[in-house]
């Protein structure tokens, strides 16, 4: 009995301990728990939370989605012969939007199934990302704020950045339209409304009025959004005469 145990202590997966602190403590410090569950799965998780990083580094005290880790990994899930679906989990302020709207487009490009999950919020350029995928989805109690686009730093005051900053804009209006069912003119009028946001114009949607206006497709949550991402994979399965 106690070859048994010893046997299955050593064949069980540990993280590697840091200097001078054993496995289980190192473990409980990082995760939370005395182990974390190890399964083979064909689904990709991939969380976008805290501020979308671009090209400038944030201060190391806020939590960041840095999109030099995600797209390498997107890349490698397209890849990734195992991964037959992927979901996307967002919790995000927003941030920067070259990097964001770069993260949205590559998940609208990607060929297998993507399901996407707004909980807490999925707020600035966090709404390109959210609809992104073949379908998305909104917790209950999850917010969404679309407001115009704002430029921080230095800002030459001249013509030239007003058309810069318009155009930088229009890319954003034109991927959301396109990739959910609001309509150009409904989600102009969230962004430039007045009178709601404290120091801001736009507009903050819970996930209910989301759905509503089209912004999102369902309310739901994550097994809600697991459900409908293995009914996607099952149908590609399908098409493909595949064994499901």
């Amino acid at each position: 009995m106690e070859e048994f145990f010893q046997d299955n202590n050593e064949n069980s997966e540990q993280p590697e301990p840091a200097e001078g602190k054993p496995a289980v403590v190192e473990t409980i410090q990082q995760l939370g728990q005395t182990a974390a569950p190890a399964t083979d799965s064909n689904i990709f998780c991939m969380t976008i939370i805290g501020q979308v990083e671009g090209h400038l580094v944030l201060p190391p005290q806020n939590k960041t989605t840095k999109y030099e880790h995600i797209i390498p990994q997107l890349v490698a899930a397209e890849q990734n012969p195992k991964i037959e679906g992927i979901i996307i989990v967002l919790n995000t302020v927003g941030g920067d939007v070259e990097a964001g709207l770069a993260i949205a487009e590559m998940i609208s490009s990607l060929t297998k199934p993507t399901v996407t999950l707004v909980l807490g919020g999925g707020h600035s350029i966090g709404v390109p990302i959210a609809v992104a995928g073949v379908k998305s989805f909104i917790a209950a109690t999850a917010t969404m704020t679309i407001h115009p686009i704002r430029l921080n730093g230095l800002v030459i005051g001249v013509p030239q950045t007003f058309e810069y900053l318009e155009k930088m804009q229009e890319r954003v209006v034109r991927f959301v339209t396109s990739h959910s069912n609001i309509s150009e003119e409904r989600f102009k009028e969230l962004m430039f409304k007045t009178g709601e946001l404290t120091r801001d114009i736009g507009t903050t949607v819970i996930g209910p009025d989301a759905v509503k206006d089209g912004l999102i497709d369902a309310v739901g949550g994550i097994g809600t959004a697991l459900q409908e991402l293995n009914r996607f994979i099952n149908e590609r399965k399908q098409s493909k005469g595949l064994p499901q």
